[in-house]
């Protein structure tokens, strides 16, 4: 009999899209096949804490992962902290010898980081999961810190010839200005989910947009209004990545926040997009060819914008997208004839794959 894989899922996370992350890694949690894979979850909490998530589900109830966020989780507003941890807890690392998560990290086969943003994006964790040797799921150290940081990204992807929004970015101490019209979008340079973000119509907003994002970071960006439809699109692979079926974004809000990404009926996918063949073909091309600029590996979800001009022009790229069965990316794929738990496996298959490529190196 083959021995079941041992998949630990990372969960929760030091940043204001804590509790996004418990929803998309408890969705990752009840799908994976258990008759292919033995499973563990170990919860960070928004200090830095790790903890074992209930063991490996043996306990009672309704949620044994101990993965759903609690009410004040999952209402809170982001930046908060409603887990209750406090700054003065220390223990921000695994590395304890005689801890749970440092013997579950020891005794497993690979782990699927399902962290968004800072400290789990960013590639943090993924540096951490390179030192212990451990295969993982999706982009590697350079890919994922690249692709959380908006202004590198852009750089990189300009001198690629990939059209990306033009902007101005702001650090400590320079004050706020830019070229372009009004309105325009003020955003931490290294956050995820909108969080931050302001449309700022006038002059008069623009201060305390700047303001905003610099609660968040020390890095800020002022960007141009893109006049187009919102689209989005899936990449999965490592040498050969394959792009997904294309989506269209309907917010139901003025654009598209926080509140109308993750609020029910807060907006409207439509797949395929509603824009000429031609012109989603070349959505799923630059896709490709920016997660291949970005060195990305095993997953990424490419948002974009198709202009009136018909040009397409990149926003950004996500590396860890959120990852219940109905967030975009799986539906995505789900669309392109790829379901959930197939989604999954070819993650995992792709991370073994890239630790044996690398394995064989010479450092």
């Amino acid at each position: 009999m083959t021995r079941r894989i041992r998949v630990a899922v990372l969960a929760g996370g030091r940043s204001s899209e804590h509790g996004i992350s418990l929803a998309s890694a408890r969705s990752v949690v009840e799908a994976l096949d258990p008759d292919r894979y033995e499973t563990t979850a170990i919860k960070i909490g928004r200090s830095g804490r790790w903890e074992l998530a209930s063991g490996a589900g043996a306990l009672a109830g309704s949620d044994p992962w101990g993965l759903t966020p609690t009410t004040s989780e999952a209402e809170a507003p982001p930046g908060s902290d409603p887990t209750g941890l406090t700054p003065e807890v220390t223990e921000t690392l695994p590395v304890v010898a005689d801890s749970a998560p440092a013997q579950a990290l020891a005794q497993i086969d690979v782990v699927l980081p399902i962290l968004h943003g800072p400290f789990g994006e960013d590639g943090t964790v993924q540096g951490l999961l390179e030192l212990a040797d451990i295969p993982y799921v999706g982009a590697g150290v350079a890919a994922s810190a690249l692709c959380m940081d908006k202004d590198l990204f852009k750089a990189v992807l300009r001198d690629r010839g990939i059209p990306v929004a033009r902007n101005v970015t702001l650090r400590d101490g320079d004050e706020p200005g830019h070229p372009f019209s009004y309105p325009v979008f003020v955003k931490p340079a290294r956050l995820g989910s909108s969080v931050g973000i302001s449309k700022v119509h006038d002059e008069e907003e623009l201060g305390p947009a700047v303001e905003l994002a610099r609660r968040h970071d020390d890095k800020v960006l002022i960007e141009e209004l893109l006049d187009g439809i919102e689209v989005e699109c899936g990449v999965l692979g490592n040498r050969d990545p394959i792009a997904s079926q294309v989506g269209e974004i309907v917010a139901h809000a003025e654009w598209y926040d926080y509140s109308a990404k993750y609020d029910v009926g807060g907006m409207e996918l439509v797949i395929p997009a509603r824009i000429p063949p031609e012109a989603r073909e070349r959505v799923r091309s630059i896709a490709v060819e920016s997660f291949v600029a970005t060195e990305c590996e095993g997953m990424a979800r490419i948002d974009l914008f198709v202009l009136r001009s018909g040009e397409v022009v990149v926003n950004e790229i996500n590396t860890i997208p959120g990852f219940t069965s109905t967030s975009v990316y799986a539906k995505l794929f789900e669309a392109s004839g790829i379901p959930y738990g197939e989604l999954l496996d070819r993650l995992i298959e792709l991370a073994l794959e890239r630790h044996e490529r690398r394995s064989a190196l010479e450092f």
